[in-house]
């Protein structure tokens, strides 16, 4: 196995702006529905539903978007290596606007369970493919880092806004144009967001190279291979762990939220955007020219170990201001694993970015399906306090031990005095 280091010309600001947009309009497309679940699985299944049937589905349905993100990422990375990147993501917004322009329209329960299969499905198209072209492009270890930090930026904005503009696209629809919208509905916003990634379409075939925009790397560093064959198999381990707690910390947030804490749809997606905000200041203060990329592998285990605690802190946060500091705790913890994790398996990955970013998807979307269906079937059926997030807290435990000796496998002892040369973004 090598690891390259090399130095090319700057991609375009065109290219790298239209990435983040991309990237930004997938997720705000899943944070416009996330809070706003609850409340429709209730209005479509009538009154007197129990409380524990609307937590089994809004789990299953964030489920089925992250399982179908696990099974086609890998397939969409593959056809990106070979085929380019451009019309890769050009299906995955076209096929992501059009199904949430059709979920708009949808009074259904097994056709939103449809909807949501097929929008992860195209949203796995675009995201790994994204971040595939930053690798794909020859550049130093400070400036790759610094772009997917970009990219993994972009989508904790579009996530940050989303939940907002579910509740305040809806409340400018009644307002404005006096349309009678039914409580919990999406039809407005979902709307909204398709209209946004049809938009961005005619960016991506302009701005986008056709190819990967690569050079043949100038240096070579050799690492022996026995030192390094799990090395990426376990930063995916890592990255399904991490985005498990992240699908049972969204989850059960939000069903916490109203069924626990009586708080409304605007007080809930409130929590989801103070949480994206946390996210979104620790990653640019750490992937920020104060820090060398090769610095970030020691934040790996720290930030395992705050994970842990975060979330088993979690059903114990009765009042607001313990509330504010455990989603404080998991979001910067959180904030600071998934971008460490996706820049140094970019680094790793050579020619296959598009292959191996898409595996690192595929972990990601893996654990937060099965986080995500955890928080929602353990919610109301355990007779643990907190079961879910307990349980998931052992399990970050266990990645804390597991990322011990990461830190000398990503850069051996011999090289760890080696200073990565810095590029302006």
């Amino acid at each position: 196995m090598t690891v390259t280091a090399q130095r090319s010309a700057s991609m375009p600001r065109a290219t790298m702006a239209t990435l983040m947009l991309a990237v930004f309009t997938v997720s705000v497309g899943f944070g416009v529905v996330l809070p706003l679940l609850p409340y429709l699985i209730e209005r479509l299944l009538g009154a007197g539903v129990e409380a524990a049937q609307v937590s089994r589905h809004t789990g299953l349905l964030t489920a089925v978007y992250t399982l179908a993100l696990f099974l086609f990422a890998p397939l969409w990375g593959r056809l990106s290596d070979r085929h380019g990147p451009r019309s890769v993501l050009l299906v995955g917004l076209i096929g992501f606007g059009g199904t949430m322009l059709v979920f708009s329209f949808i009074e259904s329960l097994t056709a939103i369970y449809a909807e949501r299969l097929l929008s992860g499905l195209f949203a796995a198209a675009v995201t790994p493919v994204a971040a595939a072209v930053v690798g794909g492009f020859t550049t130093t270890e400070q400036g790759r880092a610094r772009r997917l930090a970009f990219v993994a930026m972009s989508s904790i904005a579009g996530f940050l806004i989303g939940p907002m503009l579910g509740v305040f696209v809806t409340r400018f629809a009644e307002d404005v144009f006096t349309l009678a919208m039914p409580a919990g509905s999406v039809a407005i916003p979902l709307a909204a967001t398709a209209l946004l990634a049809f938009l961005v379409v005619p960016a991506v075939a302009l701005a986008v190279p056709s190819g990967q925009g690569r050079d043949q790397p100038k240096k070579t560093m050799s690492i022996p291979i026995d030192k390094t064959a799990w090395l990426v198999p376990k930063l995916l381990i890592l990255t399904f762990i991490v985005s498990a707690g992240i699908g049972v910390f969204e989850v059960g947030l939000a069903l916490r939220g109203k069924q626990e804490l009586g708080l409304t749809p605007y007080q809930i997606a409130l929590m989801f955007t103070a949480c994206s905000l946390v996210m979104f200041l620790i990653q640019a203060f750490v992937f920020s020219p104060w820090f060398q990329p090769d610095a970030t592998r020691w934040l790996i285990a720290p930030a395992l170990s705050v994970l842990t605690v975060g979330l088993f802190l979690v059903p114990w946060a009765s009042d607001f201001t313990l509330m504010l500091v455990v989603i404080g705790a998991v979001a910067a913890s959180a904030g600071i694993l998934s971008p460490i994790l996706t820049y140094w398996i970019s680094a790793k990955a050579g020619s296959e970015q598009g292959w191996q970013l898409g595996k690192q998807t595929a972990a990601a979307s893996l654990g937060i399906t099965v986080g995500s269906a955890a928080g929602g079937l353990l919610f109301n059926v355990v007779a643990v306090p907190g079961a879910p997030f307990v349980l998931t807290a052992g399990l970050v435990a266990l990645g804390f031990l597991l990322s011990l000796g990461v830190p000398h496998l990503l850069v051996p002892r011999n090289l760890e005095n080696r200073a990565f040369t810095s590029e302006p973004p």
